[in-house]
């Protein structure tokens, strides 16, 4: 008999030891009180309604949903609605306030607001429990991400990627202290814009995003503007890797603006010497073959410094899928505050998964990724793309030019582009001279063939193929005397250059089947 209850109860115990290999970790909070600090709470809000000042010391760590006891985020939502309204925040307004939007005999009415003063004599220390409070709120939420995680993570049918983007996203949010928000109120908005066009106001060069660098490119842009998705195509041998470079040391030696690079195509090395080609005006094939004179590696060593102290990182991860380069983009802007984001190019990333879906489809999937991407760190996104072979099918001197329906696999890449642009040099066609008679040789083409928010245009620049890199072209179509001359921040950007062609914007009257010029 009492082996037989021994028995049974190995048997239980074994049951219970199997079902608690699996349940423990999503009840491990269970029967634990949340991290709180309640008394903190009311001595933060009791020193809120002694002291007027104390407001503005606190206003920009705390919010109402940090706050743990819930009679205590109303309390503080009364006392923010008489900040916004520039009222004083004492004992009586705050009731008052509180007796209007209906609030107050929630709370305890008002012999709980004034009890809530007692618990403080001034509000000498309140910044310091402030952020105890806040500190608080992070640890909850991290619990409350924590359990969702493992909870999905026993899930059969979660899929595996999207659990990760949550997860990341979600710890990203907390690292960023919790200081977005999906809405905001007209009046919040405004006061925004009002303090950027002041901001504006005292800037000469005319630039309000990341410059380019190119004179002419940026008096119609105004720089690469945050949250834009920017696509630059071309067919094959244009140039789109130099442009970029190109875009990308000016914005890091000239400008100092911290950007990233993530080559699908080439390596980190191979990149780097087109830098340095164009950065000390040496050959690239010399630099490539390692073959230089002695005075031209003087030349590389004196004119290096400025590129090596620049803030550039370059990624090289091969076939890199949209949730790594998400995760990548996320830690790079908490780590070095990158301002703009290059890849080379769209058609070598991956979707999420292998599966072997509808490659269209994944480069749409791809393209609102990116676009996302831009507006969650809000910093531009410069993505190459290929065109498709209906380019080199159109006859005549000017079928040549790309159009938007030449975007390669899919048409969701101009739907979530902000602005795109195709790189295009007549001389590659045999075109030796415009309709002017003037000389194309070395000419490239930016075509602005979408802007959503400004004028389209074409803006000829100068291709330097020995050097690998774009530069500006002057009125008198002869190449820059520098480098550095020729990238040089923009001084003047009330007018552009006569060679400049821009026209209004015409995005809700183009067809596919049309030509933007």
């Amino acid at each position: 008999m009492s082996l037989d209850n021994e028995s049974q109860g190995q048997g239980k115990f074994s049951t219970s030891a199997r079902k608690n290999r699996f349940t423990t970790p999503s009840v491990s909070t269970m029967g634990k009180i949340p991290p709180q600090a309640t008394d903190l709470e009311e001595a933060v809000l009791g020193a809120l309604m002694l002291e007027k000042d104390a407001l503005s010391t606190v206003i920009d760590i705390l919010k109402p949903e940090v706050f743990y006891h819930e009679a205590h985020k109303k309390i503080f939502e009364a006392i923010q609605t008489l900040f916004q309204k520039s009222k004083p925040v004492d004992i009586l307004t705050v009731t008052t306030e509180m007796r209007q939007n209906g609030t107050l005999e929630i709370v305890g009415g008002a012999f709980y607001i004034t009890n809530l003063t007692n618990r403080v004599a001034s509000s000498a220390n309140i910044e310091f429990h402030a952020r105890i409070i806040s500190q608080k709120y992070i640890q909850r939420e991290l619990i409350r991400i924590s359990t969702d995680i493992i909870t999905n993570a026993y899930e059969d049918t979660t899929d595996i990627f999207d659990l990760l983007d949550q997860a990341e996203k979600g710890l990203f949010d907390i690292a960023q202290n919790n200081l977005r928000r999906d809405t905001q109120k007209m009046d919040e908005i405004i006061k925004q814009s009002l303090a950027t066009l002041e901001e504006l106001r005292t800037k000469t060069d005319g630039l309000t995003g990341v410059p380019s660098g190119f004179t002419d490119l940026d008096r119609i842009t105004g720089g690469w503007q945050k949250s834009d998705l920017v696509i630059i195509a071309a067919r094959p041998a244009m140039g789109k890797t130099a442009f970029v470079l190109s875009c990308a040391r000016n914005a890091t030696v000239e400008f100092k603006k911290p950007a990233v690079v993530f080559s699908l195509e080439m390596s980190s090395v191979q990149l780097v010497n087109r830098l340095i080609s164009g950065e000390t005006e040496i050959e690239q094939e010399k630099i490539r073959k390692g073959n230089l004179a002695e005075w031209e590696w003087q030349q590389l060593h004196s004119k290096i410094g400025s590129l090596s102290e620049a803030p550039l990182l370059i990624d090289d991860t091969p076939a890199l899928n949209i949730f790594e380069f998400r995760a990548k983009c996320r830690r790079l802007k908490s780590q070095y505050d990158i301002q703009m984001i290059i890849i080379d190019y769209l058609q070598l990333m991956h979707g999420k998964g292998e599966g072997g879906g509808n490659r269209e489809q994944e480069i749409g999937s791809i393209s609102r990724a990116l676009k996302s991407v831009a507006k969650e760190l809000d910093v531009p996104v410069l993505a190459l793309s290929q065109l498709s072979r209906a380019v080199e099918s159109r006859p005549g001197p000017n079928g040549k030019r790309p159009m938007l329906s030449d975007l390669r696999e899919s048409g969701s890449i101009e739907q979530d582009a902000d602005m795109v642009l195709f790189l295009y040099r007549p001389e590659y066609y045999g075109i030796t001279e415009d309709e002017n008679g003037r000389s194309m040789a070395g000419v490239g083409e930016v075509i602005i063939a979408k802007h959503r928010n400004g004028e389209t245009g074409i803006v000829p620049l100068r291709f330097i193929g020995k050097y690998v890199k774009f530069a500006d072209l002057e009125d008198s179509f002869a190449p820059p005397s520098s480098f550095s001359d020729s990238m040089a921040p923009s001084q003047n950007f009330d007018k552009p250059a006569g060679n400049v062609i821009i026209r209004p914007s015409s995005m809700n009257d183009m067809h596919d089947d049309e030509p933007p010029f």
